[in-house]
């Protein structure tokens, strides 16, 4: 992707993102140099996907760091960088890791740490493309010539450091001059299959065609899709696997027209401490993102109504989860313990 969602300025010690909720029609940008900046750069979705959201929160520890006066301080903001959203892993994944490394050197001078926060947010982004780059190198032995692949949501350079993850799959195919095609869904009521999938596919020149989310189906039924590839947010230890509201129902119909459905995703999207994806915490998002549309009213003032912004896939409808390591097939829990051991 010739645009990166997240910009390090590294001589004055501050992140620029891609504000997204203004993408494709915008390319504006927003500044992060507080805890706050970061936490509402997440909450508001200025920058969005698991790993995009892991690594600003990465950033947002060191700014936590500089703003506090004291061990409970830093954990009060960590915290509060935390609630920012509760189902994507990465970020408490980003938080806990620079808890972790503050406590391992607390004897050491404030500064020293900080800069050792700020090369630990720096090492994250950098090893999340290149990590993006080997998710594509072995998810794309599944793409044949000629394939017609459907990807849901966005799991592209925008959603995470670089290079993407489902789309990772689909750009190192594409790479291979393997003649595919994208089918996007348009990821209601976020729009960002359709804001943001697109526009990474048209900007890369990779042929796709977008279609609203309860047309999948459709394609399905008429054998214009091959594959299903998806991102994910959390992955429980038994491979139940959380990501945009709409993949449950993406995974029944492929399951149903015998297509193989697929996860892509980097270990760090794995919650070893859960046993199933009923453990997973759904984010609850603002009605208002389905009453209106941008800014205009869809329906009556006092409609009712409920905003889930993910749910979960179980194991059961799920081909395979291609990571950095290589693709866990089933029995999914006994071979992810083995990848677990082979991490730690």
């Amino acid at each position: 992707m010739k645009v990166n969602a997240i910009k390090v300025n590294n001589d004055i010690k501050t992140i620029t993102l891609i504000d997204q909720r203004f993408l494709p029609r915008e390319l504006n940008y927003y500044e992060c140099s507080t805890t706050e900046n970061c936490y509402d750069a997440i909450k508001l979705m200025i920058v969005r996907g698991a790993p995009a959201i892991g690594i600003t929160a990465a950033f947002g520890a060191y700014f936590a760091l500089n703003e506090s006066e004291n061990f409970e301080q830093f954990k009060a903001k960590l915290e509060y960088l935390k609630s920012s959203r509760p189902t994507a892993v990465n970020l408490a994944w980003a938080v806990e890791k620079s808890a972790d490394l503050y406590q391992k050197y607390i004897t050491n001078e404030k500064n020293e740490i900080s800069e050792l926060l700020w090369n630990f947010a720096n090492e994250t982004l950098a090893q999340d493309i290149a990590i993006n780059q080997k998710i594509g190198e072995h998810g794309k032995a599944l793409v044949t010539n000629g394939m017609n692949i459907l990807t849901h949501c966005n799991a592209g350079a925008l959603a995470t450091g670089g290079y993407g993850t489902a789309l990772g799959v689909i750009r190192a195919a594409h790479e291979e001059h393997k003649n595919i095609h994208v089918f996007v869904d348009e990821t209601r009521p976020y729009l960002q299959g359709a804001r943001l999938t697109a526009w990474e596919m048209h900007e890369e020149k990779i042929p796709y065609t977008l279609i609203c989310d309860n047309m999948a189906g459709f394609f399905m039924q008429k054998k214009k899709v091959d594959l299903v590839v998806t991102g994910a947010d959390r992955i429980a230890l038994n491979g139940d696997s959380a990501n945009k509201i709409g993949t449950y129902s993406v995974a029944v119909l492929a399951k149903y027209h015998n297509i193989p459905f697929y996860i892509a995703a980097p270990v760090s999207t794995f919650d070893f401490s859960i046993q199933t994806g009923d453990s997973i915490p759904i984010e609850m998002r603002d009605i208002c993102e389905i009453t209106s549309f941008g800014k205009t009213m869809v329906t009556f003032d006092e409609c009712l109504a409920q905003n889930p912004s993910f749910d979960v896939t179980p194991n059961s409808l799920i081909s395979g989860i291609i990571t950095e390591y290589g693709i866990i097939y089933p029995p999914f829990k006994e071979n992810i313990l083995k990848l677990r051991e082979r991490i730690i």
